[in-house]
């Protein structure tokens, strides 16, 4: 079992930065992809970032790419989700999750554990 806690949310105004983090306990991530979704108000988790297990690769969703960079240090068991020039349109509640693939993925449906989430306000 995996237990995985974000933080770093927060209010910033557009075209500021906010590092998030995703501390795990109960197993060692180093053998997990990780990952990051966010969920707006009124729409579906949709994914923004992954990293495989040895951070040798990373996919990004179209609308975060040159914007936001995920990385991980397994020796401190964390993900972390660095994001610039952040936009409005970015707010939402971000999630991060762990796969027991080792190969990055992007669907929700391929990751094991979830966290319970960190609210991200950005304001115009």
């Amino acid at each position: 079992q995996v237990q995985l806690v974000e933080s770093g949310g927060g209010l910033v105004q557009a075209g500021g930065s906010l590092r998030l983090s995703c501390a795990a306990s109960g197993r060692t991530l180093r053998t997990y992809s990780m990952g990051w979704f966010r969920q707006a108000p009124g729409k579906e988790r949709e994914f923004v970032a992954a990293i495989s297990w040895s951070g040798s690769s990373t996919a990004y969703a179209d609308s975060v790419k040159g914007r936001f960079t995920i990385f991980r240090d397994n020796a401190k068991n964390t993900a972390y989700l660095q994001m610039n020039s952040l936009k409005p349109e970015d707010t939402a509640v971000y999630y991060c999750a762990a796969s027991s693939t080792i190969v990055v993925v992007t669907s929700k449906h391929e990751y094991d554990y979830w966290g319970q989430g960190t609210q991200v306000t950005v304001s115009s």
